[in-house]
């Protein structure tokens, strides 16, 4: 076993006792349950998706850091019911990460990364007995995310477009529908909704084709707006005047500057 290995065990080890010791003597872990860490586990994994995009390496590594402490937590808890142990955790999740790579474990082949992600899909859906390839989608995911991982949970069964041309006409197709729609809306507000929510699956599908997150990129477009409009609010400040006293004309001489300045 190498050095690296031999300190990072160590560390892992040290990690177990610190929880063990947590939980026992301060009152705030004492406290805890798997249903108040719940909220406190969704806000440490969106901190550590911040970090990812900003691509800030130190502050990615404190939110893992964060992340590992409440696995490590939950471990605990479910060893204190006699459920399961930090132990069982890991083991399971080694057995699923070979039973799921049967190209590396086993004699079957995938050659390129969609081969690895439709046999990955197969087993995954023979192990938990689902009727539905789209049963294991949680129903609490974000309706963007969940947008995205149907798709690709249909493709990993071959149910797909074959060329992003076709996805593209799809795209176009869902627009005309919505343009036809708000034609009528005062009529049926009920189908603008509709035709606008077909409209977005056709563009995330679309994205997944050219190899774009697209929570990722909206998620981009939210900070660069967040970053120009508190530039526009910090001008128009520095000139003396209130967003709600300007013309859109004038705003809009800030607004242009905030995407000279980047």
């Amino acid at each position: 076993m190498s050095d690296n290995r031999k300190s990072q065990l160590t560390a892992f080890d040290q990690l177990l006792t610190i929880m063990n010791e947590l939980r026992e003597q301060c009152p705030w872990d004492k406290k805890q349950t798997m249903e108040t860490l719940r909220h406190l586990t969704i806000e440490e994994t969106f901190e550590l998706s911040d970090a990812i995009l900003n691509s800030d390496m130190e502050e990615i590594k404190k939110e893992l850091g964060d992340l590992l402490l409440h696995i490590v937590f939950y471990a605990r808890l479910g060893d204190e019911q006699q459920a399961f142990d930090i132990g069982a955790v890991i083991r399971q999740l080694n057995e699923k990460l070979i039973r799921r790579h049967p190209h590396i474990y086993a004699d079957t082949e995938a050659r390129d990364e969609e081969a690895v992600k439709q046999n990955w899909e197969k087993i995954k859906l023979k192990e938990k007995g689902n009727q539905s390839v789209l049963g294991g989608v949680p129903r609490s995911l974000p309706a963007l995310i969940k947008a995205m991982r149907i798709q690709e949970k249909a493709r990993g069964v071959g149910f797909d477009w074959e060329a992003d041309e076709q996805v593209w006409e799809k795209v176009q197709e869902e627009l005309e529908e919505f343009k036809e729609a708000v034609d009528y809306r005062e009529k049926d507000k009920e189908a603008v909704a509709a035709e606008f929510g077909d409209l977005l699956f056709s563009l995330i599908n679309y994205a997944r084709f050219l190899e774009i997150n697209p929570e990722e990129a909206l998620e981009r477009t939210n900070r660069k707006f967040i970053h120009r409009f508190q530039f526009l609010e910090t001008a128009a400040r520095n000139s003396g005047k209130s967003l709600a006293d300007m013309s859109l004309a004038e705003m809009d001489v800030f607004w242009e500057a905030a995407k000279k300045q980047e």
